[in-house]
């Protein structure tokens, strides 16, 4: 996420600050805990507080972020000890996918600053980077500064969950405008941003990369469990609009494959494919589970869906970890609230409990509540059996109906032990309301940067489904099927710079339809140095079959597993043609594609864009 990369693993990114400079401050009266009171009573009052916090963290008019472009949300206004005036990929995702559905359950006063978050983030895309660029790998860059240029300083890079966020964050947005009849909006703003993030995840989901916390190299829960999510609705998202995305269909499903390997038999281990010496509890799983709850879905243990067996057993052993190292939960019984961090072998800032993972706790419990009460019934097994005992030790295995008294028991005694992981926040928040990113595991005073976005962010998530409000499904039980066998191949997909810098003002009753088209079209084939992709066809935009005359194709976008050519052309919109793909050499032979004439017709009725990708015939 946003803290300092861990010396032990990355000591060349942080050079003259390390974890153990870091002593705890004395407890100034203004950061005295709360006395517990109602519950209740302390959300009312937390959340337009919290909410606000998101605000002043705003470019351009946020008090806490001067000099915030429009749209470019900075971490935590804290810039020493630590600085974390940066904008992260991940956390303004993860916060603007929280606004996007706080907006669509009825506060207009966001889409302004929606908006200009979209926008910057097409802007953001464009930025080369020390990961590349818009086409090499820089979309998985995980910060930049508020003013939108790159920041070039040692770090852990890449981080390959920001472009998923990033869309799934986007697609929310999108579906909002296409029910409100701004179909051509999406086509034309939202759609392109998307889908490079898109490309990005369907080319790059088998390489390893730097977790959330921004300190193991390796496959992360976390990372590979919204990469999933991201092309399951990516690909809804394409068909929706009439545009495609094949690599979203053919590689979400060997993601899920992959996602299964974190299982280890009792939990969820966070990082694999990386040997760091932990024991792999970590809040990455719990937070991996609660950023792909689906609330439509069932208690689906391949998606590990926060009512599945897995995700609940996970919960607990990962939970249960913080029991006994931090001095303010000591002598508290398994089966009730308890401080979290994000894992039991973390030394930065002192080891201590976090406010995201403390309300993540509570959040993924509301999320199985929830699908629980929808579908009826809830089932207990082996793999959960523990779980469900810290609240009634005889439960045996089997399935409950809601009718039932064991159910009413059940979820009444884990509704309480949310409500627990929420009090401790009302606890260890100070009387004014703002959140750090953690508090003291000795005393609960708060710690480390102050005013942290994703904090404010994760107590909303938390409590909106605690009230029963749930964002809209993405399409998990379309979506979880595991394949007959795993592979560990990509797909290509076009990358393309977003051009429209600026949502229209007012939207037609319908779509302008567009009297030509610009399509591009991409051709996947690795090529060798000297060798130049053309297309050809049977109108004369195409050459009329003229290898001279033909459109050369370029290269721009072409790198490491990327072997994707394109080129644009613009037709009148009805225009129906056939064309091949040729190659020249350097000595000057042309080599033609193998196999029949393509066959195209340009679509009518369009906003004027269209892709359509091909791979080389051999």
């Amino acid at each position: 996420m946003i803290s300092f990369i861990s010396l032990v693993k990355l000591s060349w990114a942080i050079g003259l600050v390390t974890t153990a400079c870091f002593a705890l401050p004395a407890e100034p009266h203004h950061l005295r805990p709360r006395a517990t009171g109602s519950l209740s009573s302390f959300i009312a009052s937390e959340s337009p507080i919290a909410l606000q916090g998101i605000l002043n963290n705003l470019g351009p008019s946020g008090s806490l972020a001067p000099g915030a472009a429009p749209g470019i949300l900075v971490a935590s206004p804290s810039t020493t000890n630590p600085n974390y005036f940066y904008t992260w990929t991940r956390d303004s995702a993860l916060t603007f996918k929280l606004l996007v559905d706080t907006f669509i359950a009825g506060n207009s006063a966001l889409q302004t600053d929606i908006q200009n978050y979209i926008l910057a983030q097409g802007k953001l895309q464009t930025i080369s980077n020390p990961s590349g660029t818009l086409s090499t790998g820089g979309l998985a860059e995980p910060k930049f500064y508020v003013n939108e240029t790159a920041f070039t300083g040692a770090w852990g890079r890449p981080q390959r969950d920001g472009p998923a966020l990033r869309a799934t964050a986007l697609i929310a947005y999108a579906r909002w405008l296409i029910s409100n009849g701004h179909t051509c909006t999406v086509d034309a703003v939202l759609w392109p941003i998307i889908s490079n993030d898109l490309t990005y995840v369907m080319e790059n989901w088998n390489q390893t990369g730097f977790d959330l916390w921004e300190e193991i190299d390796g496959s992360s829960f976390f990372t590979i469990a919204v990469q999933h999510r991201a092309l399951v609705e990516g690909a809804a998202m394409a068909a929706q609009i009439g545009q495609t995305c094949p690599g979203c269909v053919s590689q979400a499903p060997q993601i899920l494959c992959l996602l299964q390997s974190f299982w280890n038999g009792q939990y969820i281990t966070a990082n694999i494919n990386v040997s760091d010496g932990r024991s792999g509890k970590d809040a990455n799983t719990v937070l991996g589970s609660i950023h792909t709850f689906d609330p439509a879905a069932a208690c689906d243990a391949s998606t590990f869906q926060p009512c599945s067996d897995k995700a609940l057993a996970n919960h607990k052993v990962f939970t249960d970890s913080f029991r006994s190292i931090y001095t303010i939960n000591s002598g508290i019984r398994e089966g009730t609230a308890v401080a979290i961090g994000r894992y039991p072998e973390d030394t930065y800032q002192g080891g201590n409990p976090w406010y995201i993972n403390t309300a993540a706790a509570a959040e993924l419990l509301y999320d199985a509540l929830y699908q629980w009460n929808r579908i009826g019934s809830l089932s207990v097994t082996s793999i959960s059996l523990a779980f469900f005992q810290d609240f009634m030790p005889s439960i045996t295995t089997g399935s409950y109906a809601s009718s039932s008294s064991t159910y009413s028991t059940l979820t009444a005694a884990i509704k309480a032990y949310a409500d627990g992981y929420m009090s401790l926040i009302e606890m260890y928040t100070p009387s004014g309301g703002a959140l750090a990113e953690q508090y003291s595991r000795s005393n609960g005073v708060p710690l480390s940067a102050i005013d942290l976005t994703w904090s404010y962010a994760s107590f909303l998530t938390a409590i909106a489904r605690r009230s029963g409000t749930v964002p809209a499904s993405w399409g998990e039980s379309g979506g979880n099927t595991l394949p007959s066998s795993c592979s560990s191949s990509v797909a290509n997909g076009p990358y393309a710079t977003a051009t429209v810098t600026a949502f229209p003002t007012a939207s037609p009753a319908s779509c302008p339809v567009a009297s030509s088209v610009a399509i591009t079209f991409n051709v996947l084939e690795p090529t060798n140095i000297g060798e130049t992709l053309y297309l050809s066809g049977s109108i004369s935009q195409l050459g009329s079959w003229n290898t001279v005359q033909a459109v050369e194709l370029s290269s721009q976008h072409y790198g490491g597993s990327n072997t994707v050519w394109f080129g644009i052309v613009v037709l009148p919109a009805g225009t129906s043609f056939q064309y091949k793909y040729f190659k020249t050499e350097s000595s000057g032979s042309v080599i033609f594609e193998n196999g029949s004439n393509r066959a195209y017709t340009v679509p009518s009725g369009s906003t004027g864009v269209a892709n359509e990708n091909d791979s080389w015939q051999d």
